[in-house]
């Protein structure tokens, strides 16, 4: 029963819409209805500037690493990480908006963090990389996305088929960016510190 309630609350922290309620609370309106109309903290650069977006980033991070700490006090690091992917359900799937939410990166970057600190280094280096010097986001996250697997692997076994879980839901959430990537229709990121 324990380990249920933990899965459910991890669930229930991860949708928690920072973007949303920090948008609200300076006064930048409903992020939904604005920029790419996504919770998440790309949108929130696009409406809010890169200061608003980190703490949005941040407070995204926080909720699932503490997802994974959650379930570490009460089972093992496989069992911690199933409460990280709760959380990016959560995030994704937040039940306060009716399902409908953000793309799960930076909840994921929460849960490597709090799973194993040196991954996050590494995942977050090739996140600046490319997107820094390519201009898109979303390219940077994709590819974490498909390294993350073999990363929960070199960790363990069960780690690793959770990180799989993991990267599947975030590739079918930016189904749309892989397309547009293809495409050539991407947006590419303005990195403004204010907005």
């Amino acid at each position: 029963m324990v380990y249920v309630l933990c899965v459910l609350l991890s669930y229930l922290l991860g949708s928690i819409p920072m973007g949303l309620l920090l948008t609200r609370i300076t006064g930048r309106g409903d992020l939904r209805r604005v920029g790419s109309g996504n919770i998440g903290a790309t949108n929130v650069m696009r409406v809010g500037g890169l200061r608003l977006a980190g703490l949005t980033w941040i407070l995204d991070m926080a909720k699932a690493a503490i997802a994974v700490i959650l379930g570490g006090a009460f089972g093992d690091i496989t069992f911690a990480a199933i409460c990280g992917l709760g959380a990016i359900i959560g995030h994704c799937y937040p039940v306060w908006l009716r399902f409908r939410g953000g793309k799960g990166i930076s909840a994921m970057f929460g849960v490597i963090l709090a799973i194993n600190p040196v991954l996050f280094i590494i995942c977050g280096i090739e996140w600046l990389i490319v997107a820094l010097s390519s201009g898109f986001s979303s390219l940077g996250a994709i590819i974490v996305l498909c390294l993350l697997p073999f990363l929960g692997f070199a960790i363990g076994c069960g780690v690793g088929f959770v990180f799989l879980a993991i990267s599947i839901l975030c590739l079918w959430r930016h189904r749309e960016n892989i397309g547009r990537l293809v495409g050539g229709t991407e947006s590419k990121v303005q990195w403004k510190w204010k907005k």
